[in-house]
């Protein structure tokens, strides 16, 4: 396990924070993933469209860069079947559109702009995660 670096999650929380800054102030949206990945599909214009995807293209290959000139080893989840990572994925899309958003757009830019609504979104994901880690390893034995 990798030790605590406090400096370099620092240093990621100020960047995330500038680059969704940017992104209000340039372009007037919330820097939310997920709205911003439908959009690339359901868009009504090509500029909104284009905008949508050049972000999303920068966010893989950001990762990609880093990971270039800091590898890291991530251990395998041998214990986890693809089904079951699966329907987590499907489980926390259905959970993103019922919640009008995810946790870049409601933890990052709603609770930055002391919106209620993000509050409480941003709450229920983390107590409804929390539960269904506890749930899943009660049920595993893991």
């Amino acid at each position: 396990m990798e030790n605590f670096t406090p400096y370099l999650s620092l240093a990621g929380g100020v960047l995330i924070g500038i680059s969704a800054s940017i992104l209000m102030y340039l372009n007037g949206r919330i820097a939310g993933i997920s709205g911003i990945v439908a959009g690339v599909f359901n868009a009504p214009s090509f500029e909104e469209k284009a905008w949508r995807l050049a972000f999303v293209v920068g966010l893989v290959l950001g990762g990609a860069v880093y990971m270039h000139f800091f590898p890291i080893t991530i251990a395998a989840r041998e214990s986890m079947s693809t089904i079951l990572l699966i329907a987590g994925g499907l489980v926390v899309g259905i959970g993103t559109a019922m919640g009008s958003g995810c946790t870049s757009g409601h933890g990052i830019c709603g609770i930055s702009r002391f919106s209620l609504r993000s509050l409480v979104a941003t709450a229920t994901f983390l107590l409804s995660g929390i539960v269904t880690v506890y749930v899943f390893k009660q049920i595993t034995g893991g």
